[in-house]
């Protein structure tokens, strides 16, 4: 469950990059409503699941999944272009998370034995 609220911790953080960067210096109320509420839950939610999973892998997760996601966003909407050394160093931060969540599973199992 931790991992879980981790993820969706990471997508609103994800929501709330792109609401600031549409806020102009949050000076429009819209996107600097959606930014304040998905900031406060993002972090809410990274401090529930670091209860659990070490907050050096938990912060590492929120962050390279949050990033990988706002470029994904941009790239689809077109805000920024997309080149075949964006996706792929975007690919290796979401490999990089998986390696972390497989490493941190493994410690996980040899902490409870």
């Amino acid at each position: 469950m931790p991992w879980l609220v981790l993820l969706a911790s990471a997508v609103l953080e994800a929501v709330w990059a792109t609401a600031l960067g549409l806020s102009d210096g949050l000076s429009r109320s819209g996107p600097t409503a959606v930014f304040t509420v998905a900031l406060v839950l993002s972090m809410l939610g990274l401090a529930v699941a670091s209860r659990t999973i070490p907050i050096g892998t938990a912060y590492a997760v929120w962050t390279g999944i949050g990033a990988a996601l706002t470029v994904a966003w941009a790239v689809g909407s077109g805000a920024e272009s997309a080149s075949t050394a964006k996706i792929l160093l975007v690919a290796g931060i979401i490999g990089a998370v998986i390696g972390l969540k497989r490493v941190g599973h493994g410690e996980e199992a040899a902490e409870g034995a």
